[in-house]
């Protein structure tokens, strides 16, 4: 592909580059005292106007829900970050945190001010110490210099940041269990309506984005509309309900490749070059069997399939669940995808918040089926009956509060319809190494 320049990514290899003053050096914060100076709904319409589309998974207009705010509420309006990163095999959120604080610290400013709120919570994975230290020190070298706080830069905006540490949970990410947390509550999902935009954090209205989606609007902001949409996979003409795939994304690749790496690129690039050109092709000299497209939630690719382009429409396209965080997983030829597949499950079943009946009993279930194939026990009739569990959990056909369920059935559906045949070598073979084993110890 043609050369990219890394924008959310320009400063991160710069000397001390998570100080205020570099990060003014290169032009941060130049122009806030000028946005702010704008309408609220004129930063929400070039944020619109971009087509940017949440990087947190969901891929939903960042803009467009930014409207969903109730008009000419009082307040307070309360704007929340998604910083708990904890679909496995992402760490993209994770990088800008700590090499480049200062540009999310702006596009939360900027979302403040478009959105009429005053104060916004940073909700950070517990885990992620170096992310709260340099964050916490971004913050109070900002609330110092009279960039956060009150009267910013003398327009008459006002606005805080509060960063508060997770309780580490995979639940966490769903938006409304992240402002359950937030409360100091269980993060259970709510049941939707009403949606955060009507009653979020304490009852009021609120916003949910993630990290990268706040980056990039400091980077519209600065560059405009068109420089966004110059980058990326326009909107397919036969898809009416297709809003585009624009702009930069940071993709993850990680798993069996020689060089685990974070790469910016513009979205739509295909699994085969992330692997192959930024991530130095698979380790040992073996080939891709499968690859996660964007987090074990959205399902795999087969090795037919790494032409696929890593949009937002994209995976969809060969059944995957869509690209969610961009965090590709990369499992060569010598791997066993029922062991893969078992701890997707395991994974799951272990996060589930337990308050939705078929999501806690089907990912224990998922994963003692499985736990039932990978010791010589499995019948071939586990196979449909894993897929008949799957289909029945999940948003999609309407069991469950939130979508951790789907994420959990999707892998499931994904692995066993695209290596049935593997699954059911795997089925015989075990079933016939534990009978030769029990026929043995008979003689014995």
């Amino acid at each position: 592909m043609a050369t990219f320049e890394p924008a959310l990514f320009a400063r991160i290899n710069k000397p001390d580059s998570a100080a205020l003053k570099t990060y003014q050096a290169d032009g941060g914060y130049s122009r806030l005292k000028e946005f702010l100076s704008m309408a609220p709904g004129d930063v929400t319409n070039i944020v619109k106007d971009s087509g940017l589309r949440g990087r947190g998974g969901a891929g939903f207009p960042t803009g467009l829900k930014w409207t969903f705010l109730p008009k000419d509420h009082p307040g307070p309006i309360y704007l929340a970050i998604n910083a708990d990163e904890s679909e496995p095999g992402t760490f993209n959120n994770r990088y800008l945190m700590e090499l480049d604080p200062h540009q999310l610290i702006e596009g939360i400013i900027l979302a403040c001010h478009a959105i009429r709120s005053q104060k916004a919570y940073l909700y950070l994975r517990y885990e992620y110490g170096t992310s709260y230290r340099v964050l916490d020190a971004a913050i109070r070298e900002c609330r110092a210099a009279g960039i956060l706080g009150t009267n910013i830069l003398g327009t008459g905006v006002n606005c805080d940041i509060v960063l508060h540490r997770g309780a580490g949970a995979y639940i966490c990410g769903e938006e409304t269990g992240l402002i359950e947390s937030l409360e100091g509550k269980r993060a259970w999902p709510r049941i939707k309506p009403p949606f955060p935009a009507i009653e979020g954090l304490f009852r009021k209205p609120t916003i949910v984005n993630n990290v990268e989606t706040l980056c990039c609007v400091t980077q519209i902001l600065y560059r405009g509309t068109e420089w966004f949409k110059s980058i990326g996979v326009p909107p397919d003409p036969n898809n009416p309900r297709d809003p585009g795939s624009y702009g930069p994304k940071l993709y993850c690749v990680s798993g069996h490749v020689n060089r685990p790496c974070c790469v910016e690129l513009p979205l739509g690039v295909t699994a085969r070059e992330l692997i192959e050109e930024h991530a130095g092709g698979v380790w040992k000299g073996r080939r891709a069997k499968a690859v996660v497209p964007g987090g074990i939630s959205m399902g795999f690719l087969s090795s037919s399939e790494l032409d696929t382009k890593l949009d937002f429409a994209g995976p969809g396209r060969v059944g995957c669940l869509g690209l969610g965080t961009a965090a590709v997983v990369v499992v060569d030829d010598q791997t066993s995808m029922v062991d893969v597949l078992y701890n997707c499950c395991r994974f799951m079943s272990h996060e589930s918040c337990g308050q939705c009946t078929p999501c806690r009993e089907g990912t224990a279930w998922m994963t003692k089926i499985l736990e039932r194939i990978r010791t010589g026990q499995g019948r071939s009739e586990d196979l449909d009956l894993l897929l008949e569990v799957a289909g029945s959990m999940g948003i999609i056909p309407g069991t469950t509060i939130c979508g951790l369920s789907d994420g959990a059935a999707w892998p499931v559906k994904n692995a066993i319809n695209k290596f049935r045949g593997e699954f059911e070598d795997y089925i015989r073979s075990r079933r016939a190494s534990v009978t030769s084993a029990q026929k043995l110890m008979a003689v014995h």
